[in-house]
Parts: C-alpha cells; sequence; structure tokens
C-alpha cells in the first residue's frame, strides 16, 4: 500500500472507537435517566439524520479540501457533541451533532482511498478499511460497556480537579467524558495524512451570495450525481446492496442490544459484549472476502443477503449463550463477505462517474436514508408496543425480501443489458480506467 494508507487507517480506527463507545454511552446515559425505549432506539436513526439532510454538501466539501482537512474537521464537529451530551444537551441532539461529524468525515475517509489506489487493490483496501473499523466497533463497544460499567467508572468519578466543578458526576458522563481524549488521538492523525495530489474540486458557489443560494447551487450537482449512479447498470446494483446491508446493520446493533436484554436478560454493559460478537463475525467475513474476492466477482455475493435476512428472524429461537455467540459472528460473517466486494464496486463506479467525495455522499445519503426509514420502522414498532421479537421478524422480513428484489434486478440486467454489463465488468478488470 502507498505511503499514508496505514495513517489514513488510524485516523479512521479511533475515530470509529470513539463513535461506538459513544453509542454504549449514549444509551446507558438514557437508560439511566429513565428515557422511554423508543427514544434509546432512536439514537440509530438520529446520528444518521445529517447524512441525509446535508448530503449534497458534505460530498462537494470533501471534494473541495485536502481529505486530512476535511477529516480533521469532522472530528472537531464530533468533540462538540460529546460536550453538548456533557452539559446537559439533550442525548438524541448532541448525538444528532455527532453524527454531523461523522456525515462529513465518511466522504472523505472512503473517498481518499480511490484518490490513493488503483483499482485492482480496492477490494484489499476495503478489506482493509472495513476490517479494522469492525476491529475498531467490537473495542469501540466493549470499550463503552467498561467505562459505564461499576468497576472503571468508579475510579473515572474519582478524579478531582482543585476549584473546578466538571459537571461529571455519573458513569455515563464519565465515559463521555473520556472519549474526548479519543476523538483528539484521532484527529492527531487526521494532520499527519499526505496530500495524494489530486486536484481539487472548488465548491460552486459565489461569496457574494448567501449560504441557502449556494446550497441550492449544489443540490442540482448532487442529484445528477445520484441518478447517474443510480441509472449505471453495476452502480445501482451495487449502491442497492450496500444501501440495504448499512440499514439493516446500522440498526442491528441496537436490535442486538434490545434482543440481549429480553432474551438473555443481560444488561446494557454485557449485552453491548454480544454486539461486538456480532462484529467479529463480519470482521472474518470481509477479511475472507479481500482474500478471495475480485472486483468483477462483487455482484455474486448478493444471495448472502437474502441468507442475512433470514437469520434475523432465527435470532427470536436464541435463548441460550452457547447458541447466540457462533450464531451471532456466523450473522456477522454473511454481512462481512457481502459488503467488502459491493462497496468495492460502488467506489470504482462512482469514481468513474463523478469523483471521489462525489460518489461516497450519493453513497452515504442513499444508505443512512434507509438507516433512517429501518430505525423509525424499529423505532415505530416499539413505540406502538410490539415486541422485540416481534419487530425483530418484521424487521428480518423487510431485509430478505428486499435483498431478494435487488437479486431479481441484476438478473433482469443481464439478460437485458449482457454488452453494457460485461463492458462495465471489463472496466473493473483493469487499472487504466481509474
Amino acid at each position: 500500500m502507498k505511503r499514508g494508507f496505514f495513517t489514513i487507517m488510524s485516523a479512521q480506527f479511533f475515530s470509529s472507537l470513539a463513535d461506538n463507545a459513544l453509542f454504549v454511552a449514549a444509551v446507558e446515559l438514557m437508560r439511566s435517566s429513565g428515557a422511554p425505549e423508543w427514544q434509546r432506539a432512536a439514537l440509530v436513526p438520529i446520528f444518521t439524520l445529517f447524512y441525509v439532510a446535508l448530503a449534497p454538501l458534505v460530498g462537494a466539501f470533501a471534494d473541495a479540501l485536502p481529505k486530512g482537512k476535511v477529516m480533521f474537521i469532522s472530528n472537531a464537529i464530533k468533540v462538540v457533541g460529546c460536550l453538548m451530551m456533557l452539559f446537559g444537551s439533550h442525548p438524541l441532539l448532541a448525538y444528532a451533532v455527532v453524527g454531523l461529524g461523522a456525515a462529513a468525515y465518511s466522504p472523505a475517509k472512503y473517498g481518499i482511498l480511490t484518490e490513493l489506489l488503483p483499482a485492482s487493490q480496492l477490494v484489499k483496501a476495503n478489506g482493509w478499511i472495513e476490517g479494522l473499523t469492525i476491529a475498531s466497533i467490537i473495542l469501540g463497544i466493549v470499550l463503552g460497556g467498561t467505562l459505564v460499567g461499576h468497576t472503571v467508572s468508579s475510579h473515572l468519578l474519582a478524579f478531582d480537579f482543585p476549584f473546578i466543578d466538571t459537571g461529571v458526576d455519573s458513569p455515563p458522563a464519565a465515559a463521555i467524558a473520556s472519549l474526548i481524549f479519543v476523538y483528539m488521538i484521532a484527529a492527531w492523525f487526521n494532520t499527519r495524512i499526505p496530500h495524494t495530489g489530486v486536484k481539487m474540486r472548488p465548491l460552486r458557489s459565489n461569496p457574494e451570495h448567501g449560504f441557502l443560494r449556494n446550497l441550492g447551487a449544489l443540490l442540482p450537482d448532487f442529484w445528477q450525481c445520484n441518478s447517474r449512479l443510480w441509472r449505471d447498470k453495476l452502480g445501482q446494483i451495487s449502491l442497492a446492496t450496500t444501501t440495504l446491508f448499512w440499514g439493516a446493520g446500522g440498526n442491528l446493533k441496537y436490535i442486538v442490544l434490545a434482543w440481549a436484554s429480553l432474551a438473555l436478560g443481560y444488561s446494557t454493559a454485557q449485552a453491548s459484549s454480544l454486539t461486538g460478537v456480532v462484529a467479529i463475525g463480519t470482521a472474518v467475513g470481509a477479511v475472507v472476502a479481500s482474500m478471495r474476492m475480485r472486483l468483477d466477482m462483487a455482484t455474486r455475493v448478493i444471495p448472502l443477503g437474502i441468507g442475512m435476512g433470514l437469520l434475523v428472524i432465527c435470532m427470536n429461537f436464541i435463548g441460550n449463550l452457547w447458541v447466540a455467540v457462533p450464531f451471532l459472528i456466523l450473522l456477522g460473517a454473511f454481512g462481512g463477505f457481502l459488503v467488502v466486494p459491493m462497496n468495492a464496486l460502488l467506489q470504482h463506479r462512482g469514481h468513474n462517474l463523478m469523483g471521489a467525495g462525489r460518489s461516497i455522499a450519493v453513497q452515504n445519503f442513499n444508505e443512512q436514508a434507509c438507516i433512517l426509514v429501518l430505525g423509525a420502522f424499529y423505532s415505530a414498532c416499539t413505540g406502538l408496543g410490539l415486541s422485540a421479537y416481534s419487530a425483530i421478524t418484521a424487521f428480518g422480513i423487510v431485509v430478505a425480501g428486499f435483498m431478494w428484489v435487488i437479486k431479481r434486478w441484476h438478473e433482469s440486467n443481464l439478460r437485458k443489458y449482457p454488452e453494457e454489463v460485461e463492458h462495465l465488468l471489463s472496466i473493473a478488470r483493469s487499472d487504466k480506467h481509474h
């Protein structure tokens, strides 16, 4: 890998580590304050709000500045969200601000891969970034559970600063305060990311115009990019698949917490370790996919998405930890093997069609909108009084059903447009077009 790749990986690891630990701390903060179940479930969709709302802006922003600088600014926004949560803002509002930082971060962290590496290394690079992201999910969730647990939180709360009232007086607050330092480590790595030499694409704005007019000028460009990717015969399939995968996977981390509480009687700290088990399986699947799959073979993994939805439904029949652990590893492995080649194919098509930052912003818009919709669906199910078991069943049926539709869609493209699909696959086999 080129110089700077592992610096990017380190920055991504620590930023994602803090994001996932913060999720557990936020859940515990709301639980301890007596927030209703539907509000805790809403943490997942609220995090995605700015991914959807500001997608036209963050993609252009990522292409207008060096990616390392964009990532540094984004981490600073996440710290602001932590401070808001720490000093009295509603956790949902504060977590939405952290989501704003994540929305700005994502086009830069994925977009820089296509600037730095040729097409032949994209699947391997995605295996690295997904593997490290998943490792950060595992460690982040475990870290969050550990920080809110009695043993560690009692030591954190014992720290006292003379003449300063920090307002940190509960285990979740102590955990959130600690995570600010993890974001600062990620920010330091951001400053070490080299410039890739790719020409910046300035924001289409006029300094004489107001913010709303400038944003309005970006909207047609974004929707044109969105339409271009959905019309592409490989881009549409990879975008649909990753959209549904992240919609399901983004909500799965809360669903596992709710299921573990109901089926196994676990606390937040205990249940967080099971979410980490899913991530272990995803890491295994991601590594195997990065070793076995090529860019032009990506569409072969679509049936795993159907299996993933069916496995989610099977969670309802598990009430034993020794069965749950291998099952959750298998569920995660299906997802990991599915997403790595599909993500790489989507990045490849997007980079060829419109540029790295805008491509990732389009991808984020669709994926996070799916998380928002599926998260709202699950939150509504629990708010209407459905048990976690019923909500999980409905969720699994939706995922398996839509993955089956995507499979039929690709088969239809192969019948109707064989020459176009083969041409796009030939581009995927060559670094010259990247």
